[in-house]
Order: C-alpha cells, then structure tokens, then sequence
C-alpha cells in the first residue's frame, strides 16, 4: 500500500503540492489525474524519495522509500522512459539493476520476454524509440517482482497495440493483488484501465473516489438527457426557464439536459411545436467529469476554437 500523509512540497515561493493525502490500496489500478503542473510527478518522485517533502510524509508498506531493503523487490517504478545510459544495452541496464538489489540474473531475460523486447536486449537503449524505452522501464519496475508499481505516463509513445497491451498488463498486474499506481493524460484510457481515481488540483486533492462516482457523482440535476432538435437555441432557452442545468454542443446540435426526465422534456417540447430527433439517456465520460472538476485549477488556457475566427 501507498499512504500519503499531508504531503507539502514548496520549491522556494512556489507550492508545488500542498496538504495532500490518500492512500493506494492494493488489488486495483489507481488512477492519477490533474492539470499539467497539478503536482503528479512531483507526488510521486516524493514517494520515491527523489524529492523531499516540506513537510508530511509519502510510506510504502509503512515505510519511507528510503528505509526499505532491496526497494526493487517492494516497489518497481517506471517516471522516465530515457532515464538510462544510451551506451548501455537493454540486457546490460537491468543486468546492474538486478546485481545491485540482490536479484537473479535469470530474472534478466525473463523480464525482457514479458514486455516484448528480447529480441532487441543487446541493441543500445540510446538506439530507442520511445514507446521501446517505455517498455524497458517497465521491464526495469518489474525485475523485483514487486507487490507495488508505479508508473508516470506510461503509453507515452505506444502505438494503438501497445497502449492494449500495457492496458491488459496493468489490469493483470492488478488481478494479482498488486497496488498499481498510474498517472495519465489519456483520459479515454485512464476510462477503460482505472478502478478508482485520485484527481489533484494545484497540488491539492480534488477527488478520492471509484471511476463512476468521479463520472456521475459532481454532476448537478443528477442523471442526464440527450437531446438532439433542429430547434436546439428555442428549446435550449424553454428547458432553462424550466429550471433545468443546460449543456450544449453548438456543432453537433446536441443538449445535455439535467434535472428533467426524457418524457417531461418530450411533452414540453411538444407543447412548444419542437420538433426532437433524439432523446435517450446520456453517459458521462471521464473527459467531461474531469474538465468540470478540475477547470478551476487549470494554470493556462487556450482561446478556443471560436475565438480563432474559423481561421482552422
């Protein structure tokens, strides 16, 4: 298990997380969600003891990474893909991981067939593409045949298989009882691996909670409405005046209504001459849910489409 205990970490002036606290239970993926520069990499390189915290405490089985013996056989960890020396074959770079925490050899080359690179074990780690060096380093997290894996960004630079591939690994990982630990921007993907979610905010804890909850749990007016009209401005204006929360896609010509049922807003639209296309219950996604929850705490925004002029 990771705990997090009032996690604070300031970089002069500058609060990087601030009060953070959670815990990562063991048996299901972990999602870590946040802005850029919401705190993640820098939470989870306080875990690994590679940054000390200003105040609070980051344990791993109850202990600070600092404390543990053989930490490669507690907790395998995979921050950054290019972290190994470019002259150093893909053999070679674990083979010293492996001498230096008290590992088998053998273990080497069983590692190596389990993300797929054996064939390529005595090519030069400087010779990589990304998505190589991502699976080197999860050959790295796993050598210890840890109970705990961390892992920052791991598809970075996958193709569409191997983002499946990692995607499976995870999940299995997790069926073995083990606690996995993973940050992401692809929140599609982040939807179909996750169980349970922690979403920062500033280096602050926005959300603690199971994938649903997160999804549906904030939404105002409860469950949600499709609806599809050519009358979309005049119907969108009558569901307001009714007291319903109204969200609209100006391309596509679809409402998100809450706090109306699909027959009170068919009649309504009925008694006003509205013709609808489409009325069926809408399923959140986690790309909406984060957006609502965490654009306050998003450092820069862009101008947006509309505000472009068409000039796309």
């Amino acid at each position: 298990m990771i705990e997090v205990r009032g996690l604070t970490k300031h970089f002069g002036a500058n609060p990087a997380v601030e009060g953070l606290s959670f815990a990562v239970s063991p048996g299901q993926v972990t999602g870590f969600l946040g802005p850029n520069g919401a705190g993640k990499s820098t939470t989870m390189r306080m875990i690994l003891g590679l940054d000390t915290p200003t105040s609070g405490r980051a344990l791993i089985n109850g202990k600070r990474y600092i404390d543990l013996e053989n930490p490669l056989r507690v907790v395998g960890a995979l921050l950054d893909a290019k972290w190994v020396h470019p002259n150093r074959s893909a053999h070679a770079h674990l083979s010293w991981l492996a001498a230096s925490n008290g590992i088998a050899k053998s273990r080497v080359d069983e590692v190596l067939g389990l993300v797929g690179l054996q064939d390529v074990a005595d090519k030069k780690a400087g010779k990589f593409s990304l998505g190589m060096s991502q699976r080197l380093g999860l050959a790295a997290a796993m050598l210890g045949d840890p109970q705990i894996l961390m892992f920052d960004e791991p598809v970075n630079g996958l193709d569409p298989d191997g983002i499946l591939w990692i995607r499976h690994f995870m999940r299995r990982l997790a069926s073995e009882g083990r606690t996995v630990f993973v940050s992401s921007h692809l929140l599609t993907e982040m939807s179909q691996t996750a169980d349970h979610l922690i979403v920062i905010g500033k280096g602050k804890l926005i959300s603690d909670s199971p994938v649903s909850d997160f999804v549906e749990g904030d939404v105002p007016g409860g469950s949600a409405v499709r609806v599809r009209s050519p009358q979309y401005d005049e119907l969108r204006i009558i569901l307001r005046a009714n007291g319903c929360v109204v969200e609209e896609d100006k391309v596509t010509h679809v409402l998100v209504v809450r706090g109306m049922t699909s027959e009170q807003i068919g009649k309504i639209a009925s008694r006003n001459s509205i013709t609808i296309f489409e009325l069926s219950a809408h399923q959140g996604s986690l790309e909406e849910a984060f957006m609502r929850q965490t654009g306050a705490s998003i450092e820069y925004h862009g101008s947006g489409i509309e505000a472009m002029g068409g000039a796309l």
